[in-house]
């Protein structure tokens, strides 16, 4: 008698890793659609990333989420797709016959979520973006390709944002954290992808009365939910995209290649994992 069939599972693939939410958001969409599966939370050192995606489909996963410090090496590992290429880091793998692809859905994560959350917000010509680490990349690849003519890049080492720059050409302007004041008031959408404000961070220091009426203010970090930067935005009654809401929307596509249902962001899924957020560890 045939044993039988193994039931789908993907994984999150980190050094460490045990702080993700992204179990409780793909346990709440395979419990929505009534599949069989199953998503984990895989802690892998450095030294054993490589063996571990080589043999990803042995050790039962049909696909993976890779977050810090992997994202960069899994490139090389993989067979990235276009979006990861210019990104320069993948956090999707998933199988495509014998091949593990990849690909980076920070990008669409961060966009969706500024769609749901600010609409018409693309209707701006300029942004700032603070930060040149891999989540910087992929907003400005976003930012871009969605068609907005100016991205000022403000990074504290001016050297890391000009490399950043010039990764993507004219379009992005560097510029040391000391240009803020002189920029904030001509860009209509502000974003933080540093974990400056994060709980246990130094805070995030900045103007927000700078910015222009209309201006729509997005923050990364999702923990704690209401971060100060976003907590002035909401005083000067900004439209805002916090973090949770890009944690959300960058784990659809993944769901989708893993278990071939493409899930939603519900209010639902929202309050489960606001609610596992609000608990003191």
């Amino acid at each position: 008698m045939p044993a039988p069939e193994r039931a789908p599972a993907a994984c999150l693939i980190g050094w460490p890793a045990a702080h993700s939410r992204s179990p409780i958001i793909h346990h709440y969409w395979l419990h929505r659609f009534g599949i069989a599966g199953g998503y984990s939370i895989e802690a892998v050192p450095p030294e054993g990333f490589a063996e571990f995606v080589q043999n990803l489909s042995h050790h039962g996963f049909v696909g993976a989420n890779v977050t810090i410090p992997h994202k960069e090496r899994a490139l090389l590992l993989t067979e990235p797709d276009e979006r990861a290429r210019a990104v320069g880091a993948a956090n999707t793998l998933w199988y495509e016959g014998e091949t593990l692809r990849s690909t980076n859905t920070d990008i669409e994560g961060f966009i969706n979520n500024l769609d749901a959350s600010a609409p018409r917000w693309d209707a701006a010509d300029e942004a700032v973006v603070l930060g040149a680490g891999g989540s910087s990349r992929a907003v400005v690849f976003g930012l871009l390709e969605r068609g907005l003519k100016r991205v000022h890049l403000v990074n504290r080492t001016a050297g890391r944002a000009q490399a950043l720059a010039d990764q993507f050409g004219e379009c992005v302007v560097p510029h040391g954290w000391d240009a803020l004041g002189e920029v904030l008031p001509r860009v209509q959408l502000l974003v933080n992808t540093t974990s400056l404000g994060m709980k246990g961070q130094p805070a995030l220091e900045i103007d927000v009365e700078l910015l222009p009426a209309q201006a729509t203010v997005a923050d990364l970090v999702y923990v704690p939910l209401d971060t100060p930067l976003l907590a002035a935005a909401h005083e000067r009654k900004l439209r805002t995209a916090d973090g949770l809401g890009m944690l959300l929307h960058q784990a659809v596509r993944g769901f989708e290649l893993w278990f071939g249902r493409r899930p939603e962001v519900t209010p639902e899924l929202r309050q489960l994992v606001e609610a596992d957020l609000a608990i003191v560890r």
